[in-house]
C-alpha cells in the first residue's frame, strides 16, 4: 500500500525527475524521441515548473519515503499531472492516486473530472471511467504531440 499525502515545499526537483523518467522510460512506446524531449526536455526553467508545483499543489504517493507518483486535481476537474514512476508502473501506484484525487475532487463539489491525456496513459484512465472526448494534436515546442481530452462525469 502507497502513502499518498500533499506534496511539500522543496520537493519540486524530485518530482521534475520522476516526469522527466517517466516520459523518457514509460512513454517511448507512443511517443518518438523528439516528442519526449519536447514534452519533457533536460533543460529546464527551475523557477517555472516550481511554480506550477506550487500552483497545482499536486499530491505524491510514497512507497516508504521514496516518492513513487505524483497527481493533481484542481477544484474546477482538471487533472494537469499524473505521473508515476518508471520503475512502478502497473504496481498500484496510479491507482492509489486515482482514487485519491477523484475521492478528493468529489469531497469538493467536483462533478466532472477531465484531463489531456497521452496515448499511454488513455486505457488506465479508460479503466476509471473516463472517457475519450476528443483526439488533439498538440504542439510543444514546436513538434506535434497526440493526446485525448478525456472527462469522468
Amino acid at each position: 500500500m502507497y502513502h499518498i499525502r500533499p506534496y511539500q515545499f522543496g520537493e519540486e526537483p524530485l518530482l521534475r525527475e520522476l516526469f522527466y523518467n517517466t516520459v523518457h522510460n514509460v512513454n517511448q512506446r507512443d511517443y518518438n524521441e523528439a516528442q519526449r524531449h519536447a514534452w519533457a526536455p533536460a533543460q529546464y526553467d527551475e523557477n517555472a515548473w516550481a511554480m506550477r508545483m506550487l500552483e497545482s499543489e499536486p499530491f505524491v504517493a510514497l512507497d516508504n519515503d521514496t516518492i513513487v507518483g505524483f497527481a493533481d486535481v484542481q477544484s474546477d476537474g482538471y487533472i494537469d499531472f499524473f505521473f508515476c514512476h518508471h520503475a512502478y508502473q502497473g504496481k498500484g501506484v496510479g491507482k492509489a492516486l486515482m482514487q485519491h484525487i477523484l475521492k478528493t475532487g468529489k469531497r469538493y463539489g467536483v462533478k466532472r473530472f477531465y484531463a489531456n491525456v497521452s496515448l499511454t496513459a488513455k486505457p488506465f484512465f479508460q479503466h476509471f471511467g473516463f472517457d475519450v472526448v476528443r483526439q488533439q494534436q498538440k504542439e510543444v515546442r514546436g513538434v506535434v504531440l497526440t493526446n485525448f481530452l478525456m472527462e469522468k462525469r
